[in-house]
């Protein structure tokens, strides 16, 4: 009979915490012990990966399946063309999906799953690649494969040593390598990334320039070398950006006065009206271009404990002004 959460008394509890550490070092042991087979043999899957002028399609039954999905997507996200087709539905027509020019993964721990065997003669008669995923590399699915890859863990991390648990992570694992492997080989880089990922908080932090949160024309506090002190107050409070540039007649960025700044000249006795800002302002401030993404000007901000940054072009020309509420606003943060 199946315990009851009350009765999750100190003993249970220690023993469901013993076995949860367990848990994650055989699993853990057993992704380990991939290392050291990663030899030819993956490089050849790479390189099939790699050549083919199709779509990978990955395949596999039960928990092999669901991993199979991950390891599809996964690849669809990192610039390998991937889709998982179920192998029971392959047998009733999805078979036609798969081409000569297709790359077909198929993950089975036994290398014996009825389904696979079924549809695997089918997809080598078509002409497809196929590379197995599979712990038994002496398997009717290692023998029909072009590629085997040997997943094969000590044990799974079940105490009846019956339920996928290590066998999957280390399959899982192996998938997420040949992923990134290919993705490396690719020279898959960020703006491929953000053009894969466009929705969400992490294609605003790859797809958001500052350029398109950055505030521009008369909305960007600025004030001439001469300045007075109660003039850079002045530009402060219209702008509300908590600081305003400093520009030479060129409109080349000088220095930036901030609120601190304001603070810090008044504990020393500086007169508002005829101090001038050129004296206390900070020089060679921190700038951001604008074609820079909104998540550096984020790294940027973080790195140097402000919450403001002026926009300068190549030449150190103000051409706009960006707040950490823009950012907020924006959705990067």
């Amino acid at each position: 009979m199946i315990a009851s959460a009350s009765a999750l008394d100190q003993p249970v509890a220690d023993g469901a915490l013993r076995l949860a550490r367990e848990v994650l070092e055989i699993e853990a042991a057993a992704v380990a012990a991939l290392v050291p087979r990663l030899d030819e043999r993956f490089l050849a899957a790479v390189r099939l990966i790699l050549a083919c002028r199709g779509r990978v399609v990955v395949t596999g039954v039960g928990k092999s399946g669901l991993v199979g999905r991950k390891i599809a997507s996964t690849m669809a996200s990192t610039g390998t063309p991937a889709f998982f087709v179920h192998p029971s539905e392959a047998s009733h027509g999805d078979l036609g999906m798969i081409t000569r020019e297709d790359v077909v993964i198929a993950i089975s721990y036994s290398g014996e799953s009825d389904e696979l065997s079924t549809i695997l003669p089918l997809v080598k008669r078509l002409g497809a690649g196929l590379i197995a995923l599979t712990g038994n590399p002496g398997s009717t699915l290692a023998g029909l494969a072009d590629v085997v890859l040997d997943a094969q863990v000590e044990k799974e991390a079940c105490p009846l040593n019956l339920a996928p648990t290590a066998s999957t992570t280390a399959a899982l694992a192996l998938g997420d390598a040949l992923a990134i492997a290919a993705l490396d080989a690719r020279g898959f880089g960020h703006d491929d990334f953000a053009r894969s990922h466009p929705a969400g908080a992490l294609g605003r932090r790859l797809l958001t320039h500052v350029r398109d949160v950055m505030r521009t024309g008369a909305d960007v506090p600025r004030i001439g070398e001469t300045a007075t002190l109660a003039d850079a107050v002045l530009e402060i409070s219209r702008k509300r950006m908590g600081m305003t540039a400093i520009v030479d007649a060129d409109e080349r960025i000088v220095g930036i006065f901030t609120d601190g700044d304001l603070r810090r000249s008044l504990e020393r006795g500086s007169d508002v009206h005829t101090t001038r800002v050129a004296g206390v302002m900070t020089r060679n401030p921190h700038t951001i271009r604008p074609d820079a993404l909104a998540a550096e000007a984020v790294d940027l901000m973080e790195k140097y404990k402000t919450t403001q940054l002026p926009v300068a072009d190549g030449s150190g020309r103000l051409v706009g002004a960006l707040n950490i509420h823009d950012l907020f606003r924006a959705k990067v943060l």
